[in-house]
């Protein structure tokens, strides 16, 4: 079986991953009708870690980190590595040494369906990562892989390009085609939000303005004063 290292790709529009960047990740996934979100399980290794890039794709053995070096050669500043085992692993794929390197080349941040070590230093460098586990387990270098090319990361397809979102809320993906429509969307909805938290500060009930009342009444659903109730059945 043959492998591969692609060394072009296209990316997605620069100004649409600072907007989709800006928006977060509940916001994208939102305006992309609720799609694209990574497992739950994917979180990051400290609590401000925040990203947006374009996905370099690591489709990689289990154990074996061979790869993610491999890759460091083809990235250009703002990509996010976007790792996806062949085989389901814990082990810690990603340390220190691997963060340094990136951050030397300009790229913005790691998302992995596996294992990380060194998270303290890893913290301490302000190199965001998500993963799955975190692991002492160290991996090696012997078994081929490849680099962009389409991979399932944590149940959803990346290509190559796609737009990466990260923060405290997980992960989010954006096709690199979508982006810019996705991206307009995003800011569409920030500003609707914006409309409606002012709402909720002046005391409005979400109930009355998202017309939840007619719903509530729909699905046979009634206010019932408890106390009167008792009271007019004496």
């Amino acid at each position: 079986m043959s492998h591969k290292i692609i060394r072009r790709i296209l990316r997605a529009d620069s100004e649409a991953v600072k907007t989709l960047g800006n928006a977060g990740v509940a916001t994208v996934h939102e305006a992309q009708r609720r799609t694209g979100l990574m497992r739950p399980n994917m979180r990051p290794i400290y609590p401000t870690a925040k990203v947006a890039g374009t996905a370099v794709t690591i489709s990689i053995p289990p154990g074996d980190n061979l790869m993610i070096h491999a890759s460091i050669e083809v990235c250009q500043p703002g990509d996010v590595l976007v790792v996806a085992p062949t085989s389901e692993c814990t082990d810690g794929y990603f340390g220190e040494l691997l963060g340094v390197s990136c951050q030397a080349h300009g790229i913005a941040g790691l998302i992995i369906d596996a294992g990380v070590r060194d998270t303290a230093e890893l913290a301490a460098l302000n190199f965001p990562v998500w993963s799955k586990a975190v692991s002492s387990q160290g991996t090696v270098k012997n078994v081929p892989g490849d680099v962009n090319i389409p991979v399932v990361c944590a149940g959803v397809l990346v290509n190559p390009g796609d737009v990466i979102v990260g923060d405290a809320d997980g992960v989010v993906v954006v096709a690199r085609e979508a982006a810019e429509q996705v991206a307009k969307a995003s800011q569409e909805r920030l500003a609707k939000e914006e409309k409606s938290r002012e709402r909720l500060r002046k005391g409005e009930l979400g109930l009355d303005f998202y017309g939840l009342r007619a719903k509530l009444a729909e699905l046979g659903v009634e206010f019932v004063d408890e106390a009167e109730r008792k009271i007019a059945g004496r």
